[in-house]
């Protein structure tokens, strides 16, 4: 193992590995059936707020809350773990494979969101959170250069990792052609684009195609795309963030056919 990739290991783990931390994240998943919750830290006053009196919020069975201070939760998890005095260690959900988790049903249309190697939890974090609000049936992501469903990423999806499944794949070309085998047509966001997302023909199922930060899309997933499409943009602003991208590319397909 290279060094550069023992750092990311580590700082995979000192992102919270099986630690979920935050408010509304922890909230979401202590609501969660499919979650196995093991641990549950909390400080005083959040336990007072939430677990104590007529009103208290429902916990799993078995599971009761540890009352820590503050400092003994930062410790606990890792420098910089924003937890807001709620923190759950949790077993990851079980996984769910592309086919179960992106087939159509009904008839209804659907939309996907995929991400060739985007390795920000905060990104993909904020990504789910863009799924759930504009009806996505699910985020794809490799099982490699991308971050574990804990930690940060569940920080930022704010509730939405429990219930957008998180799909990770071995091959995300393999994974683009098993989607057009599902009736997807695979959209790829490059800024360099000729066509808008707006201009091109969004009917049917729809896989939007995201690239890293900084690198974009790779060459290899690029050319498993039906289409390139770019976001109009003023030239002010060479690009946009990919998580601000997925955003407003969610919202578009969203918006134009409600």
């Amino acid at each position: 193992m290279s060094k550069r990739q023992s750092r990311e290991r580590s700082a995979t783990r000192n992102l919270g590995g099986g630690w979920i931390f935050g408010r509304h994240a922890v909230l979401s998943a202590l609501s969660n059936p499919r979650r196995y919750c093991r641990k549950l830290l909390v400080t005083p006053a959040m336990a007072a707020e939430l677990f104590e009196g007529h009103n208290a919020f429902p916990l799993p069975q078995g599971l009761s809350p540890e009352i820590l201070s503050r400092d003994e939760i930062e410790r606990i998890l890792a420098r910089g773990a924003v937890h807001q005095g709620i923190a759950l260690q949790a077993d990851p959900l079980p996984d769910i494979d592309l086919e179960t988790a992106c087939m159509p049903q009904d008839g209804s249309r659907s939309v996907v969101a995929v991400l060739d190697q985007v390795t920000d939890p905060q990104n993909v974090g904020a990504i789910l959170r863009s799924a759930a609000a504009f009806g996505a049936r699910a985020v794809i992501t490799t099982e490699r250069n991308a971050p574990p469903p804990a930690g940060g990423l569940a920080k930022a999806a704010s509730g939405a990792l429990e219930h957008v499944p998180y799909v990770r794949v071995v091959n995300l070309s393999r994974a683009l052609e098993q989607l057009a085998r599902m009736g997807y047509w695979r959209l790829g966001l490059d800024g360099t684009a000729p066509e808008t997302l707006a201009d091109a023909d969004t009917t049917g199922h729809i896989a939007l195609v995201f690239g890293g930060e900084g690198s974009g899309l790779r060459h290899l997933t690029a050319k498993n795309c039906d289409f390139l499409v770019r976001l109009p943009m003023s030239e002010q602003v060479e690009s946009l963030n990919v998580s601000n991208a997925a955003a407003v590319s969610l919202y578009e397909l969203a918006r134009s056919h409600s």
